[in-house]
């Protein structure tokens, strides 16, 4: 197998909060950093592409052009509104000569040998191959309308008025979804170069939300394999201490300075 893989990681962050979350600092390295090092030790992997953010290129490559050279990364211009731009415009920078291309979250450090081993075992068999855990929670449909609740007292009505009541904002339930056979679906997606290339190039794009459902939607099954639950996806400041906690990695403050960079 001669694998390129894509890392996404032209992202805004806006749910993350402030600051970047790729830049955040994780043992020592930027999250981003620690995501492609999970890849530069394996001997299949022979390209490694990062799609960042088209309008802040520039700075992107200042703080972390460097290191991901060193990795023998290379950076391209990602997308700018939604997510199969970034993988379109990477995937036009490959080498010819691969066999698979797989595609990876730039916020997802968390990604293990064990698992890779999993996804490229399958992916020498399957053209389509994708890991997922089952999902464990129970799911609720709700309503597009959005309702107030307030704490309704009269006497403190009286009282304060509107000042010391507290309030939440929800929505009605509308049904109970089934959790049989339902999977939370992961990165890296692994696929045939070949078919890949195809599925981007002849599929209606608009509304895909990962790799998965552009091949499904150019007609090709695709193949689920077991996830790991410690594979998650950075998105907010908590996710942020729960990869350190995964990797046994203490926060910045918790390490001398020396040894924080």
């Amino acid at each position: 197998m001669r694998i390129a893989v894509i890392i996404a990681a032209a992202g805004r962050s806006t749910r993350f909060g402030e600051g970047d979350k790729l830049s955040q600092d994780l043992g020592g390295r930027a999250v981003l950093l620690r995501t492609v090092e999970a890849f530069t030790k394996r001997s299949e992997v022979v390209s490694i592409v990062v799609a960042a953010p088209p309008h802040e290129i520039e700075d992107f490559r200042t703080r972390f052009g460097p290191a991901l050279g060193f990795n023998g990364a290379r950076i391209v211009a990602g997308g700018t509104t939604e997510r199969w731009e970034s993988i379109k415009n990477a995937l036009a920078t490959l080498p010819d000569d691969v066999t698979h291309i797989a595609v990876h979250d730039g916020a997802r450090p968390c990604i293990g040998d064990e698992l890779l081993d999993r996804l490229f075992a399958a992916a020498r068999v399957a053209p389509a191959v994708i890991p997922g855990v089952p999902v464990r929670d129970t799911l609720k449909r709700v309503g597009d309308e959005a309702f107030n609740a307030a704490e309704d007292d009269a006497i403190a009505d009286l009282i304060l008025g509107d000042v010391g009541k507290a309030s939440t904002t929800g929505r009605r339930v509308t049904e109970t979804v089934s959790r049989a056979n339902l999977y939370a679906v992961q990165t890296p997606q692994v696929f045939d170069a070949a078919l890949l290339r195809s599925a981007y190039a002849t599929t209606a794009l608009e509304g895909t939300t990962d790799d998965a459902s552009v091949v499904e939607r150019f007609g090709t099954p695709v193949l689920v394999v077991e996830g790991d639950p410690r594979n998650l996806k950075i998105t907010t400041p908590d996710d942020l201490e729960l990869a350190r906690a995964i990797m046994k990695i203490a926060p910045p403050a918790g390490r001398p300075a020396h040894l924080r960079f």
